[in-house]
């Protein structure tokens, strides 16, 4: 079975990993053009892009799919099947047709929830208890086509974004070499989603990592796990910006955004309900430390009685 792959960032270069590992035939790889990354703003290529190259596969990166010539390249591959793993550009449906088994997806959730561009720190936030990949056959909609294979995993009260994605990913790569075995033997049956049931995974910014201290200490805690490792949350206190990189939820009560303790244990933060303990924090120019490794250096910075906003 020839199969075209289509995707860009790490999460997508171990499922294109995984189906070399299993001995497919991957004719050719889609990902996005290079981009500036780094200090000296170097072109980079994508995970997906280096992957590839080394297997000596031929890549091919269009700014769109919807120019004809672009669609007219595709389709001289005479790709069976077309895999599409966080790609980053909108397949129209004219190359959805292309492939005589049209394209599938590993999406990171659940579906119906959780369809977007976000799906993985949005249900750390959200407080989800479970999350999982969905292979799906892709149509024109935003994450709306038929469900082809699930793999669910627990979302536990330490799960970050990030570890949450090390694992989807693992399991996403399993679950789609098993999909593609099952697609070829036509075993797959596809499940229509329930469109009452869709959430949208709103793409993140560093504007909403900002914490907002009226807000319960059980949410930001949350906000915190799932905004990290990017965008990670942050707060103001005089004119530093401190980067929260772990923190957890507390009983304190005070006026929202009002240090009420410093101790080795965290910085304790008033919110609308509850407390947040700070545990991790990054000054301005600094690495990551443990509260307690700062505390001792700047005890009248966090003097209980500051505000934090």
């Amino acid at each position: 079975m020839r199969i075209v792959f289509a995707g860009t960032p790490e999460f997508a270069a171990q499922h294109l990993q995984a189906l070399l590992d299993a001995n497919r035939q991957v004719v050719a790889v889609y990902t996005q053009p290079d981009r500036p990354a780094g200090r000296g703003q170097k072109l980079m290529p994508s995970p997906v892009k280096q992957l590839a190259q080394s297997r000596g596969i031929p890549v091919f990166q269009p700014s769109t799919l919807r120019a004809p010539e672009a669609q007219a390249e595709l389709a001289a591959l005479q790709a069976d099947l077309m895999v599409v793993v966080a790609y980053g550009l909108i397949l129209p449906q004219a190359v959805l047709d292309l492939p005589r088994l049209g394209c599938i997806n590993s999406h990171a959730s659940l579906l119906p929830r959780w369809r977007g561009a976000a799906p993985i720190q949005r249900a750390i936030e959200a407080g989800d208890s479970e999350s999982g990949v969905t292979v799906m056959q892709m149509e024109a909609g935003l994450d709306t086509g038929p469900m082809l294979l699930k793999v669910t995993t627990p979302i536990s009260a330490i799960d970050t974004g990030g570890s949450l994605h090390d694992r989807l990913a693992t399991l996403g790569a399993q679950a789609l070499v098993e999909a593609v075995a099952a697609l070829e033997a036509g075993t797959l049956v596809g499940e229509v989603q329930d469109d009452a049931l869709a959430t949208y995974a709103h793409k993140l910014n560093k504007e909403e990592a900002r914490l907002d201290w009226t807000r319960p200490a059980v949410e930001l805690e949350r906000r915190v796990r799932a905004f990290h490792p990017w965008p990670i949350c942050h707060a103001g206190l005089d004119d530093a910006t401190l980067k929260v990189h772990a923190a957890r939820a507390a009983a304190g009560q005070g006026t929202p955004g009002q240090i009420l303790e410093a101790s080795r244990e965290g910085l304790e933060v008033a919110c609308g309900e509850g407390s947040l303990l700070l545990t991790r924090l990054q000054m301005p120019g600094g690495k990551p430390l443990d509260f307690g490794d700062l505390f001792n250096s700047r005890r009248e910075q966090f003097a209980p009685g500051k505000v934090l906003v």
